[in-house]
């Protein structure tokens, strides 16, 4: 099944919350068009001329349901958009572009989710960039986020993709607190046939990490990916471990880390901003990876985060399998979320 269909079918809870919204807000109509008075002599029809949004999007059909683009539609439109996750103001801003040079006219529901979809697309546009791979040997990437985000199983997606494109790997189980992250990395290592170096519960990361780019460059892996803890309630340690993990890297190779990923759980919503600027003050964040968007209503918190933060996206996951995590593409996000056609 392609990543899109895939896509369309996981953000089902997102996209048919708008749909409907859609739809209700344009029924709720409170001043309806008035029906035309029956003409004594039907003309004789002429070919159909659509306007513009019927020539893009097709033609809606002639008793779809209409409302007038005017302050209170687009006061509805912002609720609608807020509901979907996507921040006050997010909802806001893109109410505001979709209304540009609208105000009067009377849009069906499939010319609103049309034109939310357009909208959605240019915002993330800007953000949608893939992992970057550097010539430099090995390439460090540490991985960050709060625990349960589907940090550990995304760096084995990570590894055992970039196993199959022809890159060597090397992955530091750096989460050293957690027996259960040591055991799934080591699951997706053997799958993948990429080493797992571990420690004994309790070791300094920052160790681990050294002894990790060590064998790394030994073994001249083209990619090192680090895991790390993700213990937000011991915030002030949490930022000490990671700067020490840095600082230690930059002992045997001053460029290190390569990329920072942080990566976030669709299904919190908006506490995913908080996320941001937390690992934000803590680590040089560089990049984003959204997993769980298959479990949710609130895809639009994506939308929020790139309108706010500008940082790339480097790929979304929608479920389990290797092939549920993908690299963002910002048109196929936008008519998943809307449930708008191709």
């Amino acid at each position: 099944m392609a990543f899109l269909s895939k896509l369309r079918e996981r953000l089902f809870k997102s996209s048919s919350k708008l749909d409907e919204g859609v739809q209700d807000l344009v029924a709720s109509d409170p001043a309806p068009e008035p029906a035309a008075p029956e003409p004594a002599t039907a003309p004789t029809p002429g070919p159909a001329r659509p306007g513009l949004l019927g020539r893009l999007f097709g033609a809606p059909a002639a008793d779809e349901p209409r409302r007038t683009l005017d302050d209170a539609m687009l006061a509805d439109l912002e609720d609608l958009l807020i509901r979907s996750d996507m921040g006050v103001d997010t909802a806001a801003r893109v109410a505001a572009n979709i209304a540009q040079g609208r105000m009067g006219q009377r849009l069906s529901g499939p010319e609103v989710k049309a034109l939310l979809a357009a909208e959605v697309a240019r915002i993330m546009d800007t953000v949608a960039k893939p992992l970057p791979i550097y010539p430099k040997r090995p390439q460090v990437v540490l991985v960050v986020g709060v625990n349960g985000s589907g940090k550990t199983t995304t760096i084995g997606k990570l590894a055992s993709q970039f196993r199959a494109a022809g890159k060597s790997v090397v992955i530091a189980a750096g989460d050293t607190f957690r027996a259960a992250a040591v055991e799934q990395l080591q699951v997706w290592g053997t799958r993948a046939g990429v080493p797992v170096l571990t420690a004994p519960q309790g070791t300094d990361p920052a160790s681990l990490a050294f002894e990790a780019l060590t064998r790394a460059e030994a073994d001249g892996a083209d990619l090192l990916l680090i895991d790390t803890a993700g213990r937000l309630q011991n915030r002030a340690d949490l930022m000490e471990e990671l700067a020490k993990i840095v600082r230690v890297l930059r002992k045997k190779d001053p460029t290190a880390p390569h990329n920072t990923l942080l990566v976030l759980d669709a299904t919190t919503g908006q506490n995913a901003l908080g996320q941001v600027d937390t690992f934000r003050k803590m680590a040089d964040v560089t990049g984003l990876i959204m997993t769980k968007l298959d479990g949710t209503a609130k895809g639009g918190v994506l939308v929020a985060l790139a309108d706010r933060f500008g940082l790339p996206i480097h790929a979304i996951g929608v479920g389990e399998q290797i092939d549920d995590l993908a690299p963002f593409d910002p048109q196929d996000f936008a008519r998943a979320l809307t449930g708008t056609a191709d």
